[in-house]
């Protein structure tokens, strides 16, 4: 139990409970998210990725079933859930709707100062933060609402990382942003993980970003996990992920295509680098 840090068990949540329009957002969830790891979770729109997520800091109560955090159970009466939420940090898909300070700085410091730390370990605390997610320094005194989508988001990473999480869960922290952009925050996100060992949660639309970054998939449909495995497990069931509204990554459809045309490819291949290396190989092995 002791390298088992979250562990959601049975969770059923309902919203419009009592009416004749109750919907099973959560229906049976159960999973284990250890030390360390870097998960995707993905499903359509309406698969219960939102609602889980806000229930892995205590955001939401759920109807059954329950959430433990380090071997307690976080919805007990007594026990610490803003501490938690300074534990497992949640970054919302919009951090419009996060930030609401005047400055960077102010919002990055508003996490350490209610954890009660001094005011110089509060800025050192901040600062670090504010470098960690790679915003040069001339964003600090500026309004956080003055900035491009990309640097919001960084702002939002930033003012959770403030609180030294060791869970990071981030809600679709790509939306919206160019190729470039994406490219560029999770790549920051990767690093955090590998530097500095903080556990991810990385919910996404993207097939091409899992494939490329996590190392797990929980893949939601209307409200229970339909496959939680490595990613090309996963995405070994591209028929079942369509009739779901997802999909493989893009060059798995391409390698399967020239397999179709007569190239000897693997077409097991999720990544760009994968796809390449099996194209080169067969054109060799062609010559």
């Amino acid at each position: 139990m002791e390298d088992m840090k979250l562990i959601a068990d049975h969770l059923v949540y309902e919203y419009n409970k009592g009416t004749n329009q109750t919907v099973r957002a959560l229906d049976d969830v159960s999973f284990v998210i250890h030390p360390g790891e870097f998960i995707g979770l993905i499903g359509h729109t309406g698969s219960g990725k939102s609602t889980l997520v806000q229930h892995l800091n205590a955001l939401l109560r759920p109807d059954g079933g329950t959430i433990y955090y380090d071997g307690a159970d976080v919805f007990e009466k007594g026990y610490d859930r803003r501490a938690l939420r300074g534990k497992v940090g949640l970054v919302f898909q919009y951090p419009e709707h996060q930030l609401f300070e005047e400055t960077v700085f102010k919002e990055v410091c508003f996490g350490p100062i209610n954890m009660g730390l001094e005011t110089k370990e509060v800025e050192m605390t901040a600062y670090a933060a504010i470098k960690r997610v790679g915003l040069p320094d001339e964003c600090i005194d500026q309004s956080p609402f003055d900035l491009s989508g990309g640097q919001k988001r960084r702002v939002a990473i930033a003012s959770v990382l403030a609180m030294k999480p060791e869970i990071l869960v981030l809600d679709e922290p790509t939306a919206g942003l160019d190729p470039k952009g994406r490219d560029e925050l999770l790549s920051m996100i990767t690093e955090l993980r590998e530097k500095e060992g903080i556990t991810i949660v990385l919910v996404s639309h993207s097939m091409e970003d899992v494939a490329e970054y996590v190392d797990r998939i929980i893949v939601m449909d209307r409200g229970k996990i339909l496959y939680d495995d490595v990613p090309k497990a996963v995405f070994a069931h591209a028929k079942e992920l369509e009739e779901i509204g997802l999909s493989a990554p893009q060059v798995t459809y391409i390698l399967q295509d020239l397999k179709k045309a007569g190239l000897e490819v693997d077409t097991t291949g999720i990544t760009l680098a994968e796809a390449k290396e099996t194209i080169l190989e067969a054109l060799h092995w062609k010559g």
